[in-house]
């Protein structure tokens, strides 16, 4: 067997953090997109700094807890089903090991291991440690390494409460004749950033999803600020 290329990510913590990795650049791009088309919007209609102030303070924050809370439940609800996987597996492992080592045998010999030597390898395995061995092999869950909701609701909440940030100071603290283009300049050369980067933790072409990730905020920005020119003009 052959050692796995350098650049590869091998090892359940490798993956465990290009996945949280992958979540803070998104939920980064999340608040960047919504908090600047917000804060231009609201822009569109008027000038008055404490408008955009409040607009954005509060898309902010509704947007980060709104992520906070969303996270925290779709995790819990992944490490409610591996914790039960496991549980189903350790009743499983009790009530009939022998069948249990012939299943891990046999998933080791369909990952390229003559019987023989999946066998052996099953049967020393579950000597070790047989919860262990079926919970990686079988289910690709790490008993020690559980997903953990609160984790992902904190990296979900600060991730995209620094991308909000950005175009919510860019609105508020430069002069009103140029606050709008240094937001518009510095939210797209945001997520051109967030975009490559996103584009390398998956391994895909960078120049198509950066393309991708600008045009959908500039494409934000612009509509949110028509509307928001058409209500200011109908003196909503």
């Amino acid at each position: 067997m052959t050692a796995p290329p350098a650049h590869e990510p091998h090892g359940g913590a490798l993956g465990s953090r290009l996945n949280w990795l992958r979540a803070a650049v998104l939920g980064a791009n999340d608040g960047i997109v919504s908090t600047a088309g917000l804060v231009v919007g609201v822009a569109g209609a008027t000038g008055a700094r404490d408008a955009l102030l409040t607009a954005g303070l509060s898309g902010l924050l509704a947007g980060s807890l709104s992520m906070a809370v969303g996270e925290y439940v779709s995790v819990s609800v992944q490490r409610d089903s591996e914790t039960a996987a496991l549980a189903t597996e350790k009743q499983e492992l009790h009530e009939s090991p022998e069948a249990e080592l012939d299943e891990l045998t046999a998933l080791l010999t369909a990952r390229g291991l003559t019987p023989g030597v999946a066998r052996e390898a099953a049967e020393q395995l579950t000597e070790r440690d047989a919860l262990r061995a079926h919970a990686r092999v079988e289910l690709g869950i790490d008993p020690d390494d559980l997903t953990n909701p609160w984790h992902a609701a904190w990296a979900s909440f600060l991730a995209f409460t620094v991308g909000a940030l950005l175009p919510l100071l860019a609105i508020v603290l430069p002069p009103a004749s140029l606050r709008l283009w240094i937001t518009v300049g510095s939210v797209l050369t945001a997520l051109t950033l967030t975009g490559w980067w996103a584009a390398r933790l998956a391994a895909a072409p960078a120049p198509r999803a950066t393309l991708r990730t600008v045009a959908g905020g500039a494409l934000a920005m612009a509509v949110t600020y028509a509307a928001g020119s058409l209500l200011g003009v109908a003196g909503v």
